[in-house]
């Protein structure tokens, strides 16, 4: 009898352990599409990974925290954003967490770090145009963000840096922020010691950069 009773037991287990996985399975499945929301997706570097603030403060959940206010309950913002990102590295993650998340937009925000570093302009733009089509095959609407780098790496790398935006831009038909920083960079109170990052005070300033061009993708996406 206590020899039944304890396989009974184990049976149970086994089930229950079976179930909880199952359920645990089809959580990790449900998207923000299965559940009626449409998602943006921000994939960038430290810009806008919060980078020495709270997660709270970055230009990413003050977004969040916007569409909610603006009555857009049906947007969910995914933040993919990790500090240090190469567009290399971007361009590698970017097929798995497009296809978990789904999204609708992508706001793409990325080739600072490989700008500071020096390297060739034509491997950042290559970079850059496969997570545009890798962004656009999977039914994403793409806004792309320029960055500018320090004017001491001179001006025969800094002008086709910054001007890689603007051109795949217009090659792929995006929404474009001309320049994510604008009316900050150039303003040293309202950036960190580095003179890189823009400070928590700044990142406000970052959201009103980023809202125009995205509002717009948003009203098309309906």
């Amino acid at each position: 009898m206590i020899n039944k009773s304890f396989q009974e037991l184990v049976r149970f287990q086994k089930l229950l352990a079976f179930t909880l996985l199952l359920t645990l399975f089809f959580i990790s499945r449900t998207t923000a599409s299965d559940t009626g929301n449409s998602v943006i997706l921000v994939w960038g570097d430290s810009l806008s990974a919060s980078y020495r603030m709270e997660e709270h403060q970055g230009w990413v959940s003050l977004l969040q925290k916007k569409l909610h206010a603006e009555g857009k309950h049906t947007w969910q913002v995914v933040n993919g954003s990790v500090s240090g990102e190469t567009t290399a590295g971007g361009l590698a993650r970017l097929p798995a967490m497009l296809t978990s998340t789904q999204p609708d937009i992508v706001i793409l925000e990325l080739g600072g770090n490989d700008g500071l570093r020096g390297l060739p302009v034509p491997t950042i733009r290559q970079n850059l145009a496969e997570m545009i089509e890798l962004s656009q095959g999977q039914g994403a609407q793409v806004l792309l963000a320029g960055i500018q780098i320090p004017p001491n790496y001179g001006p025969r790398y800094t002008g086709p840096f910054y001007s890689q935006y603007t051109e795949l831009a217009a090659q792929y038909g995006l929404a474009l922020i001309p320049f994510l920083l604008e009316g900050i960079a150039d303003n040293a109170a309202l950036m960190q010691d580095d003179g890189i990052h823009p400070t928590a005070e700044a990142q406000s300033m970052i959201l009103d950069n980023v809202w125009p061009a995205l509002v717009t993708l948003m009203e098309q996406d309906q």
